[in-house]
């Protein structure tokens, strides 16, 4: 059993937020396989310290320290000056609090490994620990990211795309090992950095919470579910109600548009009429998975791997997607999923929507995938093996 420092961006909670998820499933994976795990987590929302009991049980110590503002003169810095890429002492780090209780723990406590999760945010405490096994899960290439936004026209992102291209070239390379969720971020990160040892470990479901649901289900209502806090699922929604659902309406007027999940814009919530439910956040997600027809995701912009869509494949609602959407997730068209462009999305969806046999076949085989290939348990195995694997390294 591994003693493991793990040193985070954010908590491992509240749950809706998606890089918050995959810290609290894995810290509940290793932890019920006898791990110790000590949790330092920068944090930026005023309620997450009450919120230490939701997780508590998966940690022997957590601290949480609040994080600090960084202006965009401390990344030109990192930039122009290589000296200063990683810091090395608290008053140059990007947080001080966070470089002095690593520092605090490191001499109180005996690590197997230390594993850095986020980026930006964390990456430059290397040094502290250099003398540990150590690795780093940024969770995406947030250059893929960019790249991405940068396609759909988005200034700001195509701005930012350069600087942030230069810091993957060189935040990850001291690292023993840098893990990411999906095949895309791996080799953009290996186009930026050739020799980069990257690793794939993909998120999982938790499939007792994610039954699937082969009953019946209404007859014509799509279904999307993110945090719309998120741009790339602000942009998605937007497609959804501005493009495809008119075109679906021209042929099949009944259907319907479910919009559920966090903190859906003013724009979004004047949308809400008898063909247009905007829920903002429920206390759970499987009753709306549960019951509508198809589950839409025409994501155009992001990176990474999609918890939404891996919970829509393991109840078994049937999955339309853009190739974006399915990163990552071993689909295959027409069968388990399917996936179109998202100037097709309403061509396909009136497809499935009129298509009950379809329906039952990307119902069955999307559970069948993710209970293949995507658990927490295949996911914390992974993470053990590669602990292994560091520590036995000379």
């Amino acid at each position: 059993m591994k003693t493991i420092l793990l040193i985070s961006r954010c908590p491992p909670y509240p749950l809706h937020l998606g890089d918050r998820l995959i810290i609290w499933h894995l810290a509940r994976e290793l932890s019920g396989r006898g791990h110790t795990i000590d949790l330092l987590a920068l944090y930026d929302r005023d309620d997450d310290p009450q919120r230490i009991a939701e997780y508590r049980a998966f940690f022997r110590h957590i601290e949480l320290i609040r994080e600090s503002r960084r202006g965009g003169e401390a990344y030109l810095r990192r930039l122009l000056n290589p000296s200063k890429r990683f810091a090395r002492n608290a008053d140059i780090s990007f947080s001080p609090d966070l470089w002095r209780t690593i520092e605090r723990y490191l001499q109180g406590h005996d690590y197997d490994v230390a594993h850095c999760f986020g980026s930006v945010s964390v990456y430059e405490y290397h040094p502290l620990f250099a003398d540990k096994p150590n690795l780093i899960t940024p969770y995406e290439s947030h250059a893929l990211f960019l790249r991405s936004a940068a396609r759909q026209g988005q200034l700001s992102a195509a701005l930012r795309l350069p600087i942030v291209r230069r810091f993957e070239r060189f935040m990850y390379a001291p690292y023993d090992r840098t893990v990411v969720i999906a095949e895309k971020d791996r080799d953009m990160l290996l186009s930026l950095q050739p020799g980069l040892p990257v690793d794939v470990i993909p998120n999982g479901i938790e499939l007792g919470r994610f039954p699937w649901q082969g009953g019946v289900r209404d007859g014509r209502t799509l279904l999307f579910v993110g945090n719309f806090e998120y741009r790339p699922n602000q942009d998605a929604a937007r497609l959804l109600t501005e493009r495809i659902m008119p075109e679906i309406w021209r042929q099949m007027p009944g259907a319907q548009l479910q919009l559920v999940g966090n903190n859906p814009p003013e724009w979004m919530l004047n949308l809400a009429d008898s063909r247009i439910l905007v829920s903002g956040r429920v206390p759970e997600v499987q009753p709306f998975l549960a019951r509508a027809t198809a589950f839409v995701c025409p994501l155009r912009m992001g990176a990474g791997l999609k918890n939404k869509v891996l919970e829509a494949l393991a109840m078994g609602i049937p999955l339309l997607a853009t190739p974006l959407s399915v990163d990552g997730i071993n689909v295959e068209h027409g069968q388990s999923a399917i996936i179109a462009e998202a100037k097709n999305i309403a061509a396909a969806a009136l497809r499935v929507l009129s298509d009950e046999e379809l329906r039952r076949r990307l119902s069955r085989r999307g559970r069948e995938v993710v209970e293949a290939e995507y658990t927490w348990e295949k996911a914390a195995a992974s993470y053990e093996r590669l602990y292994d694997e560091l520590t036995r390294e000379p």
